[in-house]
């Protein structure tokens, strides 16, 4: 059986741990503790160390994924969280154009932490709000080579293929790698 870890990250209130959460088989291991600064009550809670979901995808390959926190005092986690990693999915939250500088220096640090195939998904393409996909691109530097995906995160079919873009990736480079 393969075991393929996978992490999720990105800006503080991008849609990690709901992504994880609507495709996870299993009751997802979750470090959300209650937000006391101000400044930060976008939302109750936020993720502190990681945010753990598995998927069996069928009898031979298992998805582990594990949800970074979001907040820049958290970061010591990301290396960490890196460690073994087969890819991983940057969620950038496509409402909030002041998180897309955040969004592409974590993108970035990821890269540095290992040269993995990776995924950008523009979560809450659903409202109204959201930037177009090529304007993100743009504002977010990234190569046309770059898959960015557009993505709901409590939609468990979204999230299904955003993962699916990233295992297709995953495999093209082990193929790639093999004489």
């Amino acid at each position: 059986m393969q075991n393929v870890k996978i992490v999720v990250t990105g800006p503080f209130n991008a849609g990690k741990t709901a992504f994880i959460r609507s495709i996870s088989e299993i009751d997802v291991v979750s470090t959300e503790r209650k937000i006391t600064s101000a400044s930060e009550r976008i939302k109750d809670q936020t993720t502190v160390a990681m945010d753990f979901g598995r998927i069996t995808v069928d009898d031979d390959l298992v998805l582990y994924l594990f949800g970074t926190p979001g907040q820049k005092r958290f970061d010591f986690m990301w290396e960490i969280l890196s460690e073994g990693m087969l890819g991983f999915v940057v969620m950038v939250d496509s409402t909030r154009p002041e998180t897309f500088r955040e969004a592409r220096s974590i993108l970035e640090t990821f890269r540095a932490y290992a040269p993995t195939p990776y995924v950008v998904a523009a979560n809450k393409q659903d409202s109204p709000d959201a930037w177009d996909l090529e304007d993100m691109r743009v504002a977010l530097r990234l190569d046309r080579k770059v898959k960015l995906l557009p993505c709901v995160a409590t939609q468990k079919e979204a999230v299904k293929n955003v993962l699916l873009e990233l295992l297709y990736s995953i495999l093209a480079e082990m193929e790639e790698g093999r004489p």
